[in-house]
């Protein structure tokens, strides 16, 4: 199967590569919405077109699911997007950013040894997505209406007969993501750090 992946020809999809870009939009909305408390809540995020970057020495995850989707906006128009779902996460050394002209908002969190960043029940919705990322028993080509190892109801995922994955467990290392919307049920953030630069803030990566 690897062989098979790795070796697609011009103009075909690498589903590899588009399961490595579903994982990681998770981190990124969760430290938004969490970037305004400490300790784990509730967090969620609409579409207003504006895309945020997320990076982590590693993420770890339990319940991987994934399939292609589009995102509402207020204005009526969607954009399309890789939604993944991931039960549970661990994410090491987090940094987001949001940059708005010259104003950019950056959180840290989950540098010190043995006290990563904690997520439960991620989806993200995601344009772009990098890393070096393994799956524990994945399954690909499954219809994305039967998708259910996120935790998650399979009837909301993707439509009957579209393209879907799951995996028992995913781990990203050097992750980086561009992501326009993320919801999580928790996202606690081990030892954050947020600041607002204004003419001089650094985003996550360029």
């Amino acid at each position: 199967m690897k062989d098979a992946l790795s070796g697609q020809g011009e103009g075909r999809t690498n589903w590899r590569r588009f399961a490595i870009a579903a994982v990681i939009p998770g981190a990124v909305a969760g430290a938004l919405i969490a970037g305004v408390a400490s300790g784990a809540l509730a967090a969620s995020f609409s579409v207003s077109g504006t895309q945020f970057k997320l990076s982590a020495s590693k993420l770890e995850g339990t319940g991987f699911t994934q399939y292609s989707g589009a995102l509402g906006k207020a204005d009526g128009s969607v954009v399309p997007a890789a939604m993944s779902g991931i039960k549970s996460a661990k994410i090491t050394n987090l940094c987001q950013t949001v940059a708005a002209g010259p104003i950019v908002l950056r959180i840290e969190a989950g540098k010190a040894d043995g006290k990563p960043v904690e997520a439960s029940d991620l989806l993200i919705g995601m344009s772009e997505l990098g890393g070096d990322a393994t799956f524990t028993n994945i399954d690909i080509g499954q219809d994305a209406s039967t998708l259910t190892k996120d935790g998650r109801p399979a009837a909301e995922h993707g439509a009957v007969g579209g393209f879907g994955q799951q995996a028992d467990g995913v781990t990203i290392d050097n992750l980086k993501q561009v992501a326009y919307s993320t919801s999580a049920s928790t996202f606690k953030l081990t030892g954050m750090s947020l600041k607002l630069y204004v003419g001089n803030g650094q985003e996550c990566f360029s």
